[in-house]
């Protein structure tokens, strides 16, 4: 497997604080991408492209849930029907995340404070209880018990690379060497988001951490 440096981890943020970011990441980046098989450039150029958009450079750890009440009838038009009901919940994070989470992905109703406790975390945001004990069964650690690992470096890149692993994300960006490799790389996108948000942004890094690990493009 190739260990990424801090000097191409650094090369490939555009913060002020590269350097430093860099050091305090490239540790957890490589033992999470040898544990999960992220073990060739390609995987890695598209791995790294992914969460760096995910995670605002490894600065967002944790989903934003501070909505406006106009914001929040647009999103979930049927939970809030009405400004009344939306401004109850309006800049309200824990509030709005024990509602909105509460008696889905095996989380409880919105009294048991599950849906703030498994909110979305990590370098790709793993949301709900029952994500959380999964991936803790599978990477031994005990992010059910301590959901704020995944707001630190090393829970938040393996639970990353755990996702990527489960969702089958290696083969597809094996797949990124073949002539329909922007395809490919599309479907990560849709696997991880739900759709095609911040493609292009997400190209971008593509493209720039290929040439720094020496990942040849397609034709």
């Amino acid at each position: 497997m190739h260990e990424l440096s801090t000097t191409e981890l650094a090369a490939m943020l555009t913060t002020t604080d590269a350097d430093t970011r860099a050091l305090l990441w490239v540790g957890p980046l490589n033992d999470s991408m040898r544990a999960c098989s992220i073990n060739t450039a390609v995987r890695q150029s598209a791995f790294l492209a992914q969460i760096l958009l995910e995670s605002s450079e490894l600065r967002q750890l944790q989903e934003s849930l501070g909505y406006s009440a106009q914001r929040l009838r647009q999103v979930w038009p049927q939970r809030f029907p009405s400004d009344d009901i939306a401004e109850q919940y309006a800049h309200n994070p824990q509030k709005l995340a024990n509602k909105v989470y509460a008696l889905r992905m095996g989380n409880g109703d919105e009294a048991s404070g599950d849906g703030w406790a498994y909110r979305g975390r990590g370098l790709i945001q793993l949301t709900g209880r029952d994500n959380y004990a999964h991936f803790s069964a599978a990477m031994d650690c005990d992010a059910l018990g301590h959901p704020d690992l995944l707001q630190q470096p090393a829970g938040a890149a393996l639970s990353a690379a755990w996702f990527w692993r489960t969702h089958g994300l290696n083969e597809l960006a094996d797949g990124t060497l073949q002539a329909d490799g922007d395809q490919q790389f599309s479907e990560i996108t849709r696997r991880i988001n739900g759709g095609l948000n911040g493609l292009p942004q997400r190209h971008a890094y593509w493209d720039r951490i290929r040439k720094i690990l020496g990942v040849a493009t397609p034709p």
